[in-house]
């Protein structure tokens, strides 16, 4: 009966991690949408869930499916390896975000152009500021 109710419990928890995963994909997509919009931001963004770097794998990771958290920037041209790096060094800049993804499972920060070949990507646990 115990080990019922740990499988469980370990469900109803997956389930749970799952719809706050997707929840921060979408508030993330929803806020992008609106600074774009508003012209706060230069370049339109699309979050979405990725396989991640399995290299860059943590004890949270998810191990089910999409431990890389790829943001899509909607250009129209291939900005530069610094530009990317810039957007990205924003992100990473939110302890409260980073802590919030990697307890949610994700391991990698992916972006990329539309166009272009190349993207940027960080190893999240890198950036969880530990001790403040």
């Amino acid at each position: 009966m115990a080990l019922l109710s740990n499988w469980w419990n370990r469900l109803i928890e997956w389930f749970h991690d799952r719809a706050s995963r997707n929840q921060l994909v979408r508030g993330f997509n929803a806020a992008s949408r609106a600074s774009f919009i508003s012209g706060d931001v230069p370049v339109a963004m699309e979050a979405s869930i990725s396989r991640g770097d399995s290299a860059y794998r943590h004890q949270f990771s998810n191990k089910i499916g999409g431990s890389g958290f790829r943001i899509k920037l909607l250009s129209g041209k291939q900005l530069t390896k610094e530009e990317i790096k810039s957007i990205g060094v924003t992100i990473l800049a939110d302890d409260m975000l980073v802590r919030q993804m990697v307890v949610l499972g994700w391991d990698t920060l992916e972006i990329h152009c539309n166009a272009g070949d190349y993207g940027c990507k960080w190893q999240l646990k890198d950036y969880m500021a530990l001790g403040k």
